[in-house]
């Protein structure tokens, strides 16, 4: 069964699972992309998933010296964002049984990109703010309570709250 274009059974199952070996519940992200020193796009990733791949272009902005002519980075971690917090509240609602007639989100991002040019010690990331239109039958308390499981919930909502080790390695020649 779907509802809100989530497969409610899958999901479900995939629970019923996971309760028997919660350690099945962590999976491993990766993406290796190449900076491209001559023309074009700055950055190229292809990036596969369960049932298939696709290739991500990235040229910053042309006030950090790229030619603007694909995404920014900092503009596919907005839509990362987003579509995670909008796919956490429409699972949330598909697993409360709520149908929505309709789910938009609005992202906005305050970047300061003064310390990136190294003028100031400014924080970089000022504020990230999103805006969620539902259209549903569901009442209203119903739907504030889907937006508060969303936050507590939603994986972006955490690397964006919660401070993830980092570890980086170079490697030469």
């Amino acid at each position: 069964m779907k509802i809100n274009n989530v497969n409610v059974d899958k999901l479900q199952n995939t629970v019923a699972e996971l309760k028997k070996d919660i350690s099945k519940a962590k999976k491993v992200n990766k993406i290796e992309g190449e900076w491209n020193l001559g023309e074009g796009s700055q950055f190229k990733a292809t990036v596969q998933f369960e049932n298939g791949k696709t290739t991500l272009l990235v040229d910053q902005p042309s006030f950090l010296g790229g030619g603007g002519t694909q995404p920014g980075p900092m503009i596919y971690c907005l839509y990362g964002s987003a579509s995670c917090y909008a796919a956490t509240f429409a699972t949330m609602a598909a697993m409360e049984g709520i149908k929505l007639k309709k789910l938009k989100i609005t992202a906005e991002s305050s970047v300061d990109f003064s310390k990136v040019l190294g003028l100031s010690n400014n924080p970089i990331a000022e504020k990230v703010k999103f805006t969620l239109h539902v259209e549903s039958d569901a009442p209203a308390e119903k739907i504030k309570k889907l937006e508060d499981l969303s936050r507590e919930r939603c994986p972006a909502v955490y690397c964006l709250t919660n401070p993830i080790p980092l570890e980086t390695e170079l490697k030469i020649g």
